[in-house]
C-alpha cells in the first residue's frame, strides 16, 4: 500500500474516532501543556493538532489576547478542527506537514505537540524547522510513547489479536530518551528534559475503547491496511477488555515521556556546534 493511500485510510479512521480517541489522549497532553505553562497573551504554534481538541485547550490558556496556529497534514481532520474552533478569531491552521512547511519565522512563544513528532522521518531538520518559528528562548513541550512494551494501551489489544509482531513502530520512535535529546540537541535546542508520566487512559467504556482500537493506533494501522483480519481480532480484543473491566470505567495504561526544551538562536547554535567540534 502507498503511503498516500495509507495516510488517506489513517485520517478517515481519526475522524470517525476523534471523539473518544481525544477523551483517551487528552489527559496526556494535558500533563504536556501543564509542563509547557503557557500564560495569557502568548501565541503557541500546535503541531499535528490533528481534530482540535488540543487547540481549544491551548486558546482557553492564552485567552483572548493569545494567538494559536495549529499544524497538520490531515485535511478531513482539520475540517473537524476548524469546526470546533468556529468562536475563537485568535486560533489558524496551517495545512502541511510540520517537517517542511514553511512557518513564520520567530513569530511564537511556544511550541506544542500531542503524539504530533514521532513520524518524522528526518527529526533533526525536522525539530530545526520548528525552532526557527520560536523567538529567541522559546519553549517547547511534547508528549510521545515509551516503548511498545511498556504501552499496555497499544501492546494489550495487539497480543489479544495475536499481531504483536506485526506491528508498526513508528510511534514508538523515541521510546529512547538518548535519542530525544540527541535529536534535540541537533535541531537547536537546549535545557532539555525528558519524564516519564504514566497514566491509566480510557475512551468512555467498553463500546468505545474497541472501537478507538480496532481503528487507530498499532492494531488499528494493521486492521485498516488488511481488513480481512478484523473478523477475528474484534473478538479477541472484545474478550481482552472484557477481562480487565472492573467497576469503574475501562482503562489500560499509558506510558508516555513529557518533554521540554528551550530554542537557542542560531547564534548560539552555531557557538555550540564550534564547541562540540573542537573538543
Amino acid at each position: 500500500m502507498s503511503d498516500a493511500n495509507a495516510r488517506s485510510l489513517a485520517e478517515q479512521a481519526w475522524a470517525v474516532v476523534c471523539e473518544p480517541l481525544d477523551r483517551q489522549l487528552s489527559p496526556l497532553g494535558l500533563q504536556a501543556m501543564a509542563a509547557l505553562a503557557p500564560t495569557p497573551g502568548e501565541r503557541i504554534l500546535d503541531i499535528g493538532c490533528g481534530a482540535g481538541q488540543t487547540l481549544i485547550q491551548l486558546v482557553e490558556a492564552v485567552g483572548p489576547g493569545g494567538e494559536v496556529v495549529g499544524v497538520d497534514i490531515a485535511p478531513l481532520l482539520l475540517k473537524i478542527a476548524r469546526e470546533r474552533a468556529m468562536g475563537h478569531a485568535n486560533v489558524s491552521l496551517i495545512e502541511g506537514d510540520a517537517q517542511t512547511t514553511a512557518l513564520p519565522a520567530g513569530r511564537f512563544d511556544a511550541i506544542f505537540s500531542r503524539f504530533g513528532v514521532m513520524a518524522f522521518t528526518d527529526p533533526i531538520p525536522a525539530f530545526r524547522n520548528l525552532r526557527r518559528a520560536l523567538k529567541r528562548n522559546g519553549r517547547l513541550a511534547f508528549v510521545c510513547w515509551r516503548g511498545l512494551a511498556e504501552n499496555e494501551l497499544d501492546l494489550a489489544p495487539l497480543r489479544a489479536a495475536g499481531l504483536e509482531g506485526a506491528a508498526d513502530m513508528t510511534p514508538f520512535s523515541f521510546e529512547d530518551p538518548d535519542r530525544i535529546r540527541h535529536v534535540l540537541q541537533g535541531a537547536g535546542f537546549h535545557e532539555i528534559a525528558v519524564e516519564p508520566y504514566d497514566q491509566q487512559v480510557g475512551s468512555g467504556g467498553l463500546e468505545a475503547m474497541l472501537s478507538v482500537l480496532l481503528a487507530v493506533g498499532p492494531l488499528g494501522r494493521i486492521l485498516r491496511e488488511t481488513p480481512s483480519l478484523l473478523a477475528d481480532a474484534e473478538p479477541a480484543v472484545r474478550r481482552a477488555l472484557v477481562s480487565r473491566e472492573g467497576l469503574g470505567e475501562l482503562t489500560l495504561k499509558a506510558a508516555t515521556w513529557i518533554v521540554t526544551a528551550r530554542a537557542r538562536s542560531d547564534q548560539a547554535q552555531r557557538m555550540a556546534e564550534t564547541r562540540r567540534l573542537s573538543s
